[in-house]
C-alpha cells in the first residue's frame, strides 16, 4: 500500500502484549494488511531480534528499527505494529503525532504469564520481572505520550481486545 495515508491504527506497548495477534485480528475485521516492524527488520537482517542485539548491541538495532518503523509509517495503510522499544526514539515519537496511536497495556503478572520469562526475549533475561518493571517504568510515560488512546488486555481475550482498540478509535469492520 504504498503512498498510503499511514496506518489505520498503530500498536504499542510491551513486548508480550499481544499486538502481533491483536493486530492481526483487527486486519482481518478491517479487511486491510498487518505489517510489523519487527518483522520488517528480521526479513531485512535474515536473523532474529534476539540476534541483532547479542551479536550487534542495542544502539544498531535501535538505528534499524527507527528506520523500518519510518518505513513503515510512511508505506503500510492497515494496521502496524511497533517492537516495544519503538518509541524510545524521539524522531519516531513525533512521526505518531499522525495515525491513531493504541497503547495496549498489562501488568506485570500478567507479562510474566504471557511472556513465559524466555530467554528470546533479550532485555528481559537475567531477572525478568525487575527487568519488565523497570523497562515498564522507563517507557510507560513515552506509550502513553504517543497513544491516542489506551486499551488494559489484562484478562482478556485477544478478540475483546480488538474489539476494545476499535471501539477506542472508531474504527469500523470490513
Amino acid at each position: 500500500m504504498t503512498g498510503s495515508g499511514g496506518p489505520l491504527v498503530v500498536l504499542v506497548g510491551p513486548m508480550g502484549v499481544g499486538k502481533s495477534t491483536v493486530g492481526r485480528l483487527l486486519a482481518d475485521r478491517l479487511g486491510v494488511g498487518y505489517r510489523d516492524s519487527d518483522d520488517d527488520i528480521v526479513a531485512g537482517q535474515g536473523r532474529a531480534v534476539s540476534d541483532i542485539f547479542v551479536e550487534d548491541g542495542e544502539p544498531a538495532f535501535r538505528a534499524l528499527e527507527k528506520e523500518a518503523v519510518r518505513r513503515a509509517l510512511a508505506e503500510h495503510g492497515g494496521v502496524l505494529a511497533l517492537g516495544g522499544g519503538a518509541v524510545l526514539d524521539a524522531g519516531t515519537r513525533a512521526l505518531l503525532a499522525a495515525p491513531p496511536v493504541v497503547y495496549l497495556s498489562m501488568d506485570v503478572e500478567e507479562a510474566v504469564r504471557r511472556t513465559g520469562l524466555n530467554a528470546a526475549r533479550p532485555l528481559l533475561a537475567v531477572n525478568p520481572r525487575k527487568q519488565w518493571r523497570e523497562l515498564m517504568e522507563a517507557r510507560r510515560h513515552l506509550y502513553e505520550e504517543v497513544a491516542t488512546a489506551v486499551v488494559a488486555t489484562d484478562g482478556r481475550t485477544p478478540e475483546e481486545v480488538a474489539q476494545a482498540v476499535l471501539d477506542a478509535v472508531e474504527l469500523k469492520e470490513a
